[in-house]
């Protein structure tokens, strides 16, 4: 009987696997984008000092990164990092 519930409750298994791994997949994603978000406030603070981009520039780019960043820590489960 065992090799019969093992065939039947395969395509759920394998269903629910496949949701699991995207859902990592998606969750990696977010942490990848954290990071992207990080370091591009840390240039574009380098072209502020630096003189490449003026005071106005970086305003508006800097709310932009940060509103996206706000999105990602808003989407993280209490207690910090995603698993």
């Amino acid at each position: 009987m065992l090799i019969v519930d093992d065939i039947l409750a395969f395509p759920i298994r394998s269903i629910l696997w496949i949701f699991r791994e995207i859902h990592k997949a998606a969750q990696s994603e977010l942490e990848n984008e954290g990071e992207a978000i990080t370091a591009r406030l840390s240039e574009l603070y380098m072209m502020l000092e630096t003189g490449r981009i003026t005071e106005a520039e970086f305003d508006a780019e800097e709310k932009k990164l940060l509103d996206r960043l706000d999105r990602i820590h808003e989407s993280e489960p209490p207690g910090g990092r995603r698993r």
